[in-house]
């Protein structure tokens, strides 16, 4: 099988990349500076593109799979107006760009994959959110729903596609797990404002696995929260960090202290969603980690001694 993945350098990319190129499939990472991918396993190659259209790469997806997770960081900086157009306009231009080379496809691809994220749903408090909860009306709602609907028109093509909106991904290589333990390491780690709020969040074995799933599975099409069944308060996964890293986890950080840092990025920490994983579950995906001490654990490793 060959599986095209728009932004294949960052964080789930490489990982998708290096699970099935191990099992023998072909993998096209697109990538406005293909430099970086220099370190791509044996078995995947990377095509040079410019985020905006399918020109050089649009004629490989006959008959492959398209993986877009394409879309600037959205943590990287504070979001000023400017910041936050580009955070939103490199999701739908790379949307765009996945709907022409669809369009222009003899024999179209057999499915695309369209990242979106659990920030879908906005604030939603204590309530159990599943795939059929409406959108937010907050920044990341917004550019969520934009990211969906850029690749909406290939269904009426006749190409399957599957939504993932995914949780926060647990991994020491990257995301947000390394910003979070740094404050533990010097003995400052704790919950962030009150709590509270709910800490929807999936382990980087498990993302890909999914990911995997909705690849492999015909039958998979439409939204899918990529998410542990068992999201948990933001306090509940400071004690369960400090209790891995061996570390206390008392020292809290006041909402208007995050505010005043982070601006309306602040948002992301403060706010969350009880999101869990009910169409795939009811498809029969199992999660290798379900539960966030097993799962700190596990990616933490040595580094939690």
């Amino acid at each position: 099988m060959r599986v095209i993945i728009t932004g294949g350098t960052g964080l789930i990319g490489r990982a998708l990349t290096d699970s099935l190129v191990s099992d023998g499939h072909q993998v096209i990472v697109l990538s406005r500076n293909p430099a970086r991918a220099t370190d791509l396993p044996a078995g995947a190659s990377a095509e040079r593109w410019d985020g905006h259209t399918a020109a050089g790469w649009g004629p490989l997806v006959s008959e492959a799979v398209i993986v877009n997770l394409a879309g600037e960081n959205i943590a990287a900086r504070r979001w000023t107006p400017k910041r936050k157009r580009q955070i939103r306009e490199s999701r739908f231009d790379a949307g765009k760009a996945v709907l022409a080379a669809v369009e222009a496809a003899a024999i179209k691809p057999l499915a695309v994959i369209q990242a979106s994220a659990i920030g879908y749903y906005g604030a939603c408090g204590d309530e159990v959110v599943t795939e059929e909860h409406p959108p937010g009306r907050d920044f990341l709602a917004g550019v969520c729903l934009a990211w969906e609907a850029s690749t909406a028109p290939v269904e009426a093509l006749g190409v399957r596609r599957a939504v993932i909106r995914s949780a926060p991904v647990l991994s020491s290589r990257d995301g947000v797990l390394p910003r979070l333990v740094g404050p533990f390491r010097y003995f400052v780690g704790g919950p962030l404002g009150s709590g509270h709020q709910w800490f929807p969040w999936i382990h980087i074995d498990d993302e890909v696995a999914a990911i995997r799933f909705l690849i492999e599975n015909g039958a998979a099409q439409g939204p899918f929260n990529l998410a542990s069944p068992h999201p948990v308060s933001n306090a509940e996964f400071s004690r369960s960090l400090g209790q891995v890293l061996h570390r206390p986890a008392f020292m809290c950080v006041p909402a208007f202290a995050l505010r005043l840092v982070l601006g309306e990025m602040a948002t992301v920490l403060l706010e969350g969603q009880r999101a869990i994983p009910q169409h795939l579950q009811e498809m029969g995906f199992s999660f290798r980690y379900p539960e966030i001490r097993s799962a700190l654990e596990d990616v933490l490793g040595s580094a939690s001694a």
